[in-house]
């Protein structure tokens, strides 16, 4: 079955996905710089959290427009699972992980996580009460 395209969407796909492309593009760039940047000073943060850092004060302060990175990183965000098809390759490759093993790590990464939402969550909250602090 042959899907058309409608003709008034046709010429905007490859603009979209263009811009999608370089806008991860982008994004892939900020990394790489603040890898480098991480290295070059010998900083104990990996460079990841350098560069999410920068671009946060970047956006946060306008130095950088949202829409530069808008598209980019929504389309990475909606293509989140995929990234996680590897780990799950490697778990049928080792079944020890299936054991008590598998368990304890399964907990371990609960755990984790959930000390990661809560975390993220008291960052959002305390973000929130400060915006609301400066716009009274």
């Amino acid at each position: 079955m042959k899907v058309e395209l409608r003709s008034s969407m046709a010429p905007f796909l490859p603009i979209r996905a263009s811009r999608q492309l370089l806008q991860v593009g982008a994004l892939i760039g900020v990394w790489w710089l603040a890898q480098m940047l991480s290295s070059y000073l010998h900083l104990p943060i990996p460079g990841s959290l350098v560069g999410l850092m920068l671009l946060w004060l970047m956006l946060d302060r306008g130095i950088l427009p949202l829409g530069w990175f808008e598209h980019g990183a929504d389309s990475l965000l909606s293509h989140l699972m995929l990234f996680f098809v590897p780990a799950m390759l490697a778990l049928v490759d080792h079944p020890e992980m299936l054991s008590l093993l598998g368990v304890k790590l399964v907990i371990t990464v609960l755990a984790c996580t959930l000390i990661v939402m809560m975390g993220t969550a008291c960052v959002v909250e305390l973000g929130f009460r400060l915006n609301h602090a400066a716009a009274r």
